[in-house]
């Protein structure tokens, strides 16, 4: 798999796991499917390719500001709860951060 679809695929998951317990919702509310498609795209044009830190690391932040926002309340949210319901991709992502 490639970094950018591990990259998508986390984002994914992070928000599934927002948007069930923080908002209680049993499907991906509108304002989630539209967070996670604006990221899928943003990661598909990303600039650096394969070769991408994690997207707090980068030095060139493409996300509005409201998107980014709302993409970091996700990841605080999620972030800690990551290691509970899939651990081995947390691992992953906190390895890809240190890169």
């Amino acid at each position: 798999m490639s970094r950018i679809e591990r990259e998508k695929k986390t984002v994914a998951v992070m928000i599934a796991i927002y948007c069930r317990y923080k908002e209680g919702n049993s499907n991906m509310c509108d304002a989630c499917r539209q967070l996670l498609e604006y990221a899928n795209r943003r990661l598909s044009h990303c600039k650096f390719g394969e070769e991408k830190s994690t997207c707090r690391k980068c030095p060139i932040h493409c996300y509005k500001p409201d998107m980014r926002e709302r993409m970091r309340e996700v990841m605080r949210f999620s972030g800690p709860r990551m290691i509970l319901f899939h651990p081995i991709m947390a691992i992953r992502h906190l390895w890809d951060e240190r890169k």
